[in-house]
């Protein structure tokens, strides 16, 4: 997952790409209870071993700013925001914090992590229990490089998920950067996202694009994509608006408008 994607030839990694990646991970391995939202406090983020020694004088600095990050979003959402920039509404007041003093973000060589790639490892507390076991991402299009003897019982992204057909491809870009998203199931919700309102691909943008935007079905008998508008601000493909709630055939190769706010370049895997 990137927020400042390298262009073609340059592999250069910043460190608004590094915070980017830890607050999209924070958001992605809550953990929700009745009245309460764990984040993931503890970080191990790997690099390539190359990134890694060009930035490794100024990883306190990093750190430092990227906690700074994460104590003003969720500061943020305490204080009313959704957790992808919507409002929550008093049933959906709940405390957002970490059970941990502070984030611990530690950065660490691994050889399998390509150039000007981020990979990053998390967990809810400093000792986990099983239950309570955080997620990986990943800057780019790639399974995950790095070896985990818990994976089976981390929360795993579903863009991550290994040995299982992809039959289509997302690419949009959103305000935290040049974003790829691998469609393995039939049915994938897009949007905001937020309480009670859960999606699969989370766009980060302003409140335009509803919590759940459009779904896009897949008919496993025929392999036929659909798309299903479901927002305030509506959904085009090709520059004509979709009726909402209204089911409607995805073309093999689609540019799909999310309100006026981003386009999602639809490609289906043969």
């Amino acid at each position: 997952m990137a927020w400042q994607n390298p262009k073609k030839g340059d592999s250069r990694l910043s460190g608004n790409v590094v915070i980017g990646e830890l607050l999209r991970n924070m958001e992605l391995g809550r953990f929700e209870m009745n009245y309460t939202v764990l984040f993931p406090c503890v970080f191990t983020v790997y690099l390539n071993p190359a990134d890694h020694a060009t930035l490794h004088g100024i990883f306190d600095f990093i750190s430092e700013d990227a906690k700074r990050a994460l104590r003003e979003r969720v500061m943020e959402l305490n204080n009313g925001s959704g957790l992808f920039g919507g409002k929550r509404s008093s049933k959906e007041a709940k405390e957002h914090k970490i059970a941990c003093r502070d984030w611990n973000i530690e950065f660490l060589p691994h050889p399998e992590v390509p150039q000007g790639d981020v990979e990053i490892h998390s967990e809810l507390n400093e000792v986990p229990e099983p239950a309570f076991r955080g997620i990986k991402t990943t800057l780019l299009e790639r399974e995950p490089s790095v070896p985990d003897e818990t994976t089976a019982s981390r929360f795993r992204e579903t863009t991550r998920r290994p040995n299982e057909t992809v039959y289509g491809e997302i690419r949009y870009q959103d305000d935290s950067g040049q974003q790829v998203y691998l469609i393995r199931q039939n049915e994938i919700r897009i949007g905001r996202g937020g309480e009670n309102q859960s999606v699969d691909v989370a766009l980060y943008t302003n409140d335009e694009v509803s919590r759940q935007h459009l779904i896009i079905r897949r008919d496993a008998a025929t392999g036929i994509f659909t798309v299903t508008d479901l927002s305030t601000n509506g959904t085009s493909i090709g520059g004509k608006r979709l009726r909402k709630e209204v089911e409607q055939q995805l073309p093999d190769h689609a540019e799909i408008n999310v309100g006026e706010v981003l386009t999602l370049t639809f490609e289906r895997r043969p």
